[in-house]
């Protein structure tokens, strides 16, 4: 049910918006192995680090709407969205060659959630 899908998505969009917010540096030499070297990086990872945040409490309060139409939007939402962050991590890797540890399981777990957005649209509700 999408329900599960919601509040994994918020569980862990809070934790590394928290992350970043907290450590934008240490999430990104785990997450692409580079360092964020200005003020104005981390700045900008403290934003991404809000705004995970942001799609943590959308996330958690449609969790019992989910099959409604603003909840099926929710999921379309989050469809776009990890299919967008598993593209620009794998263009991260390949184009960009950066490598760390947590990349490729990143782009795994964006592609899964993805994947189970698409399943529940396609069938008329999100399975668990």
């Amino acid at each position: 049910m999408a329900r599960h899908l919601l509040v994994l998505t918020a569980l862990l969009e809070a934790a590394t918006g928290l992350a970043l917010l907290a450590m934008p540096s240490a999430l990104a030499s785990l997450l692409l192995g580079a360092t964020l070297d200005t003020a104005g990086a981390a700045t900008i990872a403290r934003v991404a680090g809000a705004a995970l945040l942001t799609i943590a409490f959308i996330c958690w309060q449609a969790r019992e709407h989910g099959q409604s139409r603003p909840g099926r939007a929710v999921v379309v939402a989050l469809l776009i969205y990890n299919l967008a962050v598993a593209a620009v991590l794998v263009h991260g890797s390949l184009a960009l060659k950066l490598a760390g540890i947590g990349l490729w399981p990143a782009v795994i777990a964006h592609g899964l959630l993805a994947a189970w957005c698409i399943a529940g649209l396609l069938g008329g509700r999100v399975a668990a």
